[in-house]
């Protein structure tokens, strides 16, 4: 067996077990992380307990296991924050459908359950199922809630399952799971960075009721901070008007224009490290705003815009400016015209998508564009694409 290598520093994880016969896996994926001094405090639900012993668990982390929302043995019989607070991270393996529907709806009727709404640490699943139950459609409705949530999924894999049938839903294997935990507790790739990540559309006012937007969901820009954050670093993310939740960990401020936009960049750019403009900005804005609503009339009436601020050039502008990434979506010729961005902006590095391909969409492909040319990105779900850019910037931060 490969010898694992976590920190010498001892981490903290708290092992959450659901009923599955997968159960089994997690007893060895316990007894390989203490082998890596991992302080594993394990959390069984009571359908867990009917496939795997509170009493194997004990024996291999050495400390006692929990099962009970009230439990007496926690002093002040609050197990679900106490227990909660004093961890790293939290791992659920195996993950059955029906937790993970409870994580994605906000269930907190057991232990587990509980210990995960009240958590202010990540949390990571491992789902395992059959594999129509992984297929179902209210099934893949929760995991995608999850995602967006920045939950990170582990598996699962395509293999031979307990009833016989084969297909996606198998657990991945303990030394997997456990190489998936080292990721997490090795040093990060932006450890002690500043990222300020701007997002989503923005809304410029015509009247009173009516504006000037675009078909920014402010998904990517979002995966990005999540991204961010996996990777150790403190997110500002200052985000147009969407409809998503703010990834866990991430300072998040509202705007509405791009003059909001700009003003938030503005206060909070002097202590960024790398400034990601993923935003959809506006590039306009009517010269007059009028406070009431305007009435129709017989016949046309006109609309003069007036240039918005370019946030990016601002930013890439300053005398010291932080590393400095770029979006461009674009409509045709995306190589030609996002280098041709990328150069006028003098950024070290641009990501370009094709707009029909990834407005709206949870998917994306990609282009990374830099001084030492392209770099594509086969379409992926944008989570996995913005770790791919996160890791690129990386690199690009420590020439």
């Amino acid at each position: 067996m490969t010898k694992l290598s976590l920190l010498h520093t001892n981490k903290r994880l708290l092992l959450g077990i659901t009923g599955g016969i997968a159960a089994y896996k997690t007893a060895e994926v316990a007894r390989l992380l203490v082998q890596e001094n991992v302080d594993v405090q394990t959390v069984m639900t009571e359908s867990a307990c009917r496939f795997i012993g509170p009493a194997t668990l004990q024996a291999l982390t050495g400390k006692i296991v929990f099962t009970d929302l009230w439990d007496n043995r926690i002093a002040n019989n609050m197990a679900h924050i106490n227990i909660s607070r004093d961890v790293d991270a939290i791992l659920i393996a195996p993950a059955s459908a029906d937790f993970i529907a409870k994580l994605a709806n906000g269930f907190a009727n057991d232990l587990l359950s509980t210990l995960c709404l009240a958590r202010n640490c990540p949390l990571f699943i491992a789902p395992a199922m059959n594999w129509q139950m992984w297929e179902s459609p209210a099934t893949q409705r929760n995991l995608a809630i999850l995602q967006r949530d920045g939950v990170t999924i582990f598996g699962p894999v395509d293999g031979a399952q307990a009833c016989g049938e084969t297909g996606m839903g198998r657990m991945l294997e303990a030394q997997e799971l456990v190489k998936e935990i080292q990721k997490f507790f090795k040093p990060k790739l932006l450890q002690n960075k500043h990222a300020v990540i701007t997002a989503g559309p923005t809304y410029e006012a015509i009247d009173a009721i009516r504006g000037i937007t675009n078909l920014s969901s402010g998904k990517m820009g979002y995966a990005v901070a999540n991204a961010a954050l996996e990777a150790g670093a403190k997110v500002t993310l200052i985000s147009g008007p969407v409809c998503l939740k703010a990834p866990f960990g991430a300072t998040l401020i509202n705007v509405i224009s791009a003059q909001d936009m700009l003003a938030a960049v503005k206060k909070n750019i002097s202590s960024a490290d790398i400034f990601i403009s993923v935003a959809a900005v506006a590039d306009f804005l009517p010269s007059k705003i009028s406070n009431q609503k305007i009435k129709r009339i017989n016949g046309n009436i006109s609309l003069n815009l007036t240039p918005n601020p370019d946030i990016l050039e601002y930013v890439a502008g300053l005398p010291k400016p932080p590393f400095c990434v770029g979006f461009a979506a674009e409509t045709e010729n995306l190589e030609k015209n996002a280098e041709a961005k990328r150069r006028k902006k003098k950024i070290p590095l641009l990501v370009a998508n094709l707009v029909p391909d990834a407005i709206s969409s949870d998917e994306s492909a990609l282009i990374l564009l830099d001084d030492k040319g392209k770099h594509p990105l086969s379409k992926a779900l944008k989570i996995v694409q913005a770790r791919h850019i996160i890791k690129h910037i990386s690199l690009l931060y420590k020439k």
